[in-house]
């Protein structure tokens, strides 16, 4: 279940991709997360800071696609999430779009 990977690019930085259970009980099964950061290991220690601390990645079976890339390179934070497909669809070929960590990880509000 927690297939990964990583690429790394022509400046030295490394983009890690990693299908992982979701944190939190939003009714997602699995998440694919995309880590911009220095090397393997910081990229790592960011998702552990955000309270993701099981996270390890072994081997480069599933590195991220070339979209994927460019996805997590736009945004700010460099570091992002979508629903993994659980049918063999290619990550290519989802149609939901990037959303930001803090947006998995949000606590869902109990009613009053």
């Amino acid at each position: 279940m927690a297939a990964g990977g990583f690429c790394k690019l022509p400046t030295g930085s490394v983009v890690v991709a990693l299908n992982l259970p979701s944190p939190t009980a939003h009714g997602v099964g699995c998440v694919r997360v995309l880590v911009h950061a220095r090397n393997r290991a910081r990229a790592l220690t960011r998702l552990r800071n955000h309270g993701m601390r099981a996270v390890y990645l072994r081997g480069n079976a599933a590195p991220p696609t070339p979209d994927e890339i460019t996805a997590v390179l736009h945004h700010p934070d460099g570091l992002i999430w979508r629903t993994a497909p659980d049918n063999g669809v290619a990550p290519d070929l989802v149609q939901e779009l990037w959303h930001p960590i803090r947006a998995l990880l949000r606590r869902p509000t109990t009613p009053a």
